[in-house]
């Protein structure tokens, strides 16, 4: 089996129709390429969820800072493919630049909520603002009945669900749980700048989120077990950009169990590495 490629819009479009008129359920999986296991977990879900799969490779600009790694994300588009043929997929995405974003676009989509939770928004006060355009752009070119993301990057979702129900978009937007390795690493396009040393120290991150999960669920209070966990963390040499306690859907800081359904959400740098994690309490 070989998965048709769309290098346009219009040809997305021709291809969605057809599948529509032939009554057809259609899901879209967004992503940057460089797929991994966490990826094709997404396609296994979408087929079980539609009848055709639409994979969106496309290294998004606008999600980048000045300072970032837009130019050394990694892009193994033929790998990419050979992957997702391998998963089953129908239909890869992947436009040009100048097909999302011609010469004259100037429109941005305005955020708030989960957006501005001090997060990510507050290391990165960009980046939300390029990723909800560009997921916006790709529900309206590819309409799909449902669109598939990692719950590994949570507040993302948070944004991305907020922003569909916002603007009255039809597409259903469904969260798949992290995909890990057997040591509890979260999988990440990213752990590949890891050194070997640092790739046996990465998964303390997720287990410093698991002992607070479980101190919380003890009846601990939350500020002390952010904290217990924050200081294992600083003791394993991670750099901390925050570790924090969210209510799971608006993201809103909670101080007890009481204050709702509560999701611990961490982001440290490792060496040159950044790497993000979550857990539900």
């Amino acid at each position: 089996m070989t998965v048709e490629i769309a290098r346009d819009v219009a040809s997305l479009r021709a291809f969605v129709m057809d599948w529509r008129a032939a009554g057809l359920r259609v899901a879209l999986v967004p992503t940057m390429g460089a797929l991994h296991e966490g990826h094709l977990s997404l396609v296994a879900d979408a087929k079980r969820r539609a009848d055709r799969v639409v994979m969106s490779i496309f290294v998004n600009p606008t999600q980048f800072a000045p300072n970032e790694d837009f130019g050394a994300y990694p892009r193994t588009f033929e790998k990419d493919v050979e992957a997702f043929t391998a998963a089953g997929g129908d239909l890869v995405f992947s436009p040009e630049i100048g097909e999302v974003y011609p010469p004259d676009f100037v429109t941005k989509i305005s955020l708030g909520g989960p957006a501005i939770a001090g997060l990510e928004d507050k290391f990165r006060p960009d980046h939300f603002a390029g990723v909800a355009t560009v997921v916006a752009k790709l529900l309206i070119m590819a309409k799909p009945d449902v669109a598939l993301f990692g719950e590994k990057d949570y507040q993302q979702l948070a944004v991305i669900r907020q922003m569909a129900r916002d603007l009255n978009l039809e597409s259903e937007i469904a969260g798949v749980p992290t995909v890990r390795a057997k040591d509890g690493l979260a999988l990440s396009s990213r752990n590949v700048y890891l050194t070997l040393e640092e790739r046996a120290r990465a998964p303390l991150l997720h287990g410093a989120l698991e002992r607070c999960r479980k101190a919380i669920l003890a009846g601990e209070e939350i500020a002390t077990a952010v904290a217990r966990a924050e200081g294992a963390l600083t003791v394993m040499d991670f750099v901390i950009d925050y570790v924090a306690a969210c209510h799971a859907v608006t993201l809103a800081p909670v101080a007890s169990a009481a204050d709702g359904p509560i999701r611990l959400l961490a982001a440290a740098r490792l060496g040159a590495t950044r790497l993000i994690d979550n857990v539900a309490v």
